[in-house]
């Protein structure tokens, strides 16, 4: 029997919005709890706290709000898919449902920049999408604690958020600068 179909979140988006953070699916934890980024151990929202100069333990609506108050918008590459766990990994390649980008890029025309939180959300991006080459594209060092590194190494690399715009990638090759 194949595990259930799983169902992602809305974006968190408003007309303020110049960049967008993908990551791949929601985890487990982030799915019971209805919101991104939700597992403890997830450096998204210290590094984002960080960056953006607001308190990584805050209420949830707070720092989403502190987020769209610099211009970011949070989103994941899938809508639905199927998986046990939370790893990327285990995400079962039959029957994704990718998320309507062409739609929210005509919605928020703002948005310039995507920043994917990942190996796995650039490559399912490169794959499942069409993307738009209107807009710069980054690969950052996944926050999730599955993926380990020495401290400081992925706020260095994140800090990338914080860039003026002109450092383009090709939407083939996510992360690579030109």
């Amino acid at each position: 029997m194949p595990p259930p179909l799983l169902h992602g979140f809305p974006p968190v988006v408003d007309e303020r919005a110049r960049m967008l953070i993908l990551g791949s699916f929601p985890s487990a934890q982030s799915l019971a709890a209805h919101q991104y980024y939700a597992n403890p151990r997830n450096a998204f929202w210290p590094i984002a706290g960080e960056l953006f100069g607001f308190d990584a333990n805050a209420p949830y609506e707070s720092r989403l709000a502190a987020l769209q108050s610099h211009a970011v918008a949070l989103w994941d590459v899938l809508r639905s898919c199927r998986r046990v766990g939370s790893a990327d990994s285990a995400i079962d390649p039959e029957g994704l449902v990718v998320n309507d980008f062409a739609g929210l890029f005509t919605d928020y025309p703002g948005i310039t920049r995507v920043y994917f939180n990942g190996a796995k959300a650039a490559e399912m991006y490169r794959r499942l999408a069409q993307p738009d080459e209107r807009l710069e594209f980054q690969r950052l060092p996944s926050s999730s604690p599955a993926h380990a590194t020495r401290p400081g190494v992925k706020l260095a690399a994140w800090r990338a958020l914080l860039a003026p715009t002109g450092s383009t990638s090709s939407p083939d090759e996510p992360g690579r600068r030109d």
